[in-house]
């Protein structure tokens, strides 16, 4: 048989017809256990969105838009909810695990894919481990308030510094806390998907406690003049106005990676074709919810200046507006048990994106191997939590969370433009079943995400921009390296 062309391969597909008989390169995942419904699917996506952006990211935000930080949700709302509706109708065809990495797959092609693949990797590595460093600041605050205690600054610091003199190295310190909380993860998540899931909806609901008993407390302590003036008004770092809005959208969509997990998890959902989307769906509506409110409660209890800085900032705010302790104990208590399941579910989503790729013959066949009695990839769960934790435990949080917007972002712009190309590509057959579908046909809301990511994306920092260059020329080094001769769409064995 005639070898494909160099362009054959990069833009060879998979087939997306679910009827198609099981092959190496089939959209069907064989191995994993189909358990997860709508609504464990969609407390897997609240599992790892609420909690990033109203824990931790209102520090880095409302410094850059000041109270104006609601536009900034509003606008990242906006961008993932268009998103949302594209994954809707590529999970409605394409009822796979991987999530975005299986779609694009379907439908543009396997480099394009493989591009996704790496952008993923960076999303869910770097926002698992940005939020266990989260967590550790959460942890000290509970400590602190509940017996007086606190963690060492020397294990709770990182080695790696970004400073005013540039990037600093202390070999002498290490934050030890996001290592146990990874670790915790990883004993969980080996146990399968069934038990994992068990115990994150359990910490959804009690993360939304906590958050309306932040909001009930903060809201009495409301000021309008903590929102005069509106925008930031500070031009001396570029973040004056509008600027400021755009600026702090992009570090804040970060927060809405959960509803590109939900999508991972198509190979253990009962019913693909159907859950994944309403869970899709459902989780960005409360996400955007419980964002709202939380930001609103924030901004009209403390000036936006009192943001910069501030660690484990819900809970000194409460401190700040009772003049106790408890509350903040409380809410710190509460942060330190849910922001578990963030980690959790992001671990999840790298582990199954890796799991699909291997399948694919993209990456060794380690990471797709599952474990006989558990149902699980655990090697590949191992070798994720490690490298996880080395960059959780040794890597100032400043570097992350800009660097996981731009992986999420890129991703999202190759997935909406794949609804474009599977409609055109692969019209639905006459008597197929009946899924989700885009309202005002496949260009509207595809091209309203693109341009929404792309204006996001222009705020990013230059340094984000080179560092993720780095990343993508090792991506698309390692597809010519390995994957395009070891993909299992190879017409003759490599």
């Amino acid at each position: 048989m005639k070898p494909d062309s160099l362009a054959q391969k990069l833009f060879r597909t998979r087939a997306i017809d679910n009827d198609t008989p099981a092959s190496p390169a089939s959209v069907k995942v064989q191995g994993l256990h189909r358990t997860l419904g709508v609504f464990s699917l969609t407390m897997l996506g609240v599992g790892a969105t609420v909690g990033t952006g109203i824990f931790f990211t209102l520090a880095e935000a409302v410094p850059k838009a000041g109270p104006a930080v609601l536009l900034s949700f509003l606008l990242a709302s906006l961008t993932a909810g268009l998103t949302a509706l594209c994954y809707a109708e590529l999970a409605s065809r394409i009822p796979a695990t991987g999530s975005s990495y299986s779609y694009v797959y379907a439908t543009v092609g396997e480099f394009a894919a493989y591009v996704v693949a790496g952008c993923l990797l960076l999303e869910y590595g770097l926002a698992a481990s940005a939020v266990a460093i989260g967590w550790s600041a959460y942890l000290n605050n509970f400590l602190e308030n509940a017996f007086g205690w606190h963690i060492p600054m020397a294990l709770r610091s990182p080695m790696i510094v970004l400073g005013e003199r540039g990037t600093e190295f202390h070999f002498d310190r290490i934050n030890l806390p996001p290592v146990i909380l990874i670790a915790m993860c990883g004993v969980l998540l080996l146990r399968g998907a069934r038990e994992s899931m068990t115990i994150n909806t359990l910490m959804v609901i009690i993360k939304i406690a906590v958050l309306l008993f932040f909001a009930a407390i903060a809201l009495p302590a409301f000021s309008t003049d903590n929102f005069t003036p509106f925008f930031n008004t500070d031009t001396s770092k570029g973040y004056a106005g509008m600027a400021g809005v755009s600026a702090a959208a992009a570090t804040v969509f970060f927060s809405f990676i959960g509803l590109d997990t939900v999508a991972t998890g198509g190979g253990e959902a009962k019913n693909a074709r159907r859950d994944i989307p309403r869970a899709i769906i459902a989780a960005l509506l409360v996400v955007t919810v419980c964002y709202l409110l939380v930001a609103v409660a924030a901004l009209g209890a403390q000036k936006a200046g009192a943001f910069e800085g501030q660690e484990a900032g819900l809970a000194v705010i409460l401190k700040n507006v009772t003049g106790q302790a408890w509350p903040a104990v409380v809410l710190s208590a509460g942060a330190v048990i849910s922001v578990f399941s963030v980690t959790l579910a992001s671990l999840y989503g790298q582990i199954r994106i890796l799991y699909a790729v291997s399948h694919d013959g993209l990456i060794g066949k380690t990471f797709g191997e599952v474990h006989a009695r558990t149902r699980v990839p655990a090697k590949s769960t191992v070798i994720v939590c490690i490298g996880v934790a080395i960059v959780a435990g040794s890597v100032d949080s400043s570097y992350l969370w800009d660097m996981v917007s731009m992986g999420t972002l890129t991703a999202f712009v190759i997935v909406s433009a794949a609804v474009t190309v599977m409609r055109l590509k692969f019209p639905q057959p006459a008597g197929a079943p009946k899924g989700f579908r885009l309202p005002f046909g496949p260009y509207v809301i595809p091209g309203l995400s693109i341009f929404s990511c792309l204006y996001i994306m222009q705020d990013l920092s230059k340094t984000t921009y080179i560092v993720f260059g780095i990343w993508m020329a090792l991506t698309i080094g390692g597809y010519f390296i390995y994957g395009i001769r070891r993909s299992h769409l190879n017409t003759r064995s490599s």
